[in-house]
Order: structure tokens, then sequence, then C-alpha cells
């Protein structure tokens, strides 16, 4: 079974992208309260990029606007990886460019239920995906 918060009875395994540490922070706590894990954070997009190449996680979080740089390239790198994303953003939906218009996005400020909810679209979108082919 896949929730937000575990995956086939592990907790779920997420990889934090996000350049104010306090947002971050409360993500991790959400989190952690919800059964899941955060298993790597970035604030930059040279560490995201970094961490999108070897993280082991089972969904990542992306911050959209990273102090004005756009987190894109890193989302590549997880995309190219195969794993779900969840964008965060103040802008809205309108924001994400054509390639990633498929991946939930997650409004700020957001709560505990909508990170879940989120999280669970992606990954029940990226395992139906993974069935299909």
């Amino acid at each position: 079974m896949i929730t937000a918060t575990t995956l086939n009875g592990h907790p779920c395994r997420v990889l934090v992208v996000e350049d104010e540490a306090l947002i971050a922070m409360l993500v991790e706590d959400m989190l952690h309260d919800g059964g899941g894990e955060m298993v790597g954070s970035a604030g930059t997009l040279a560490d995201a990029v970094d961490l999108a190449r070897t993280a082991q996680a089972d969904v990542a979080l992306l911050d959209l606007d990273l102090k004005g740089t756009l987190a894109y390239p890193a989302a590549d790198v997880l995309r190219g990886r195969g794993m779900p994303l969840v964008f965060t953003s103040g802008y809205g939906s309108g924001a994400l460019i054509q390639r990633f218009q498929d991946c939930p996005i997650l409004d700020k400020p957001f709560d505990q239920h909508n990170l879940e909810q989120a999280i669970d679209m992606a990954l029940r979108s990226q395992t139906h995906a993974c069935n299909l082919g």
C-alpha cells in the first residue's frame, strides 16, 4: 500500500529542496509527524543538483524558486532517475513549465494534510505510470 507517509509498510523517504531553512525544518517535522522521513535537504540549486544525483528517496519535494533561480535542473535529474516530484510555490500551478505540468504543485503556505495529499498524488501517479509500462 502506498500513502504519503508509508511506502509498502516503510517510512516514505522524501528529498526536500527548499531555500528557506525554517520551511525546510517545518517540512521535516510534518514528515516525521506523519511517519515519513526527510533523507536529504538542499537550499541552493547547486546543492539540489548534487543531491538529486545520489539521494535514495521515494519522492522529491522541490521549491520552484530558490532565491531567484528555478529548480528545473534538479527536477530534470530527478525525473531522469524516475523519481516522482512535487513542486512547492507561492505562484500557483501556472508557474510550472510545460514538461512538469503533470507534477503536483503545493501552494505555499501549506499544512501537513496538503503536504501528504501532494506526496500521495505524486507516488500514485508514478506507480500507475510504472504499471502501465
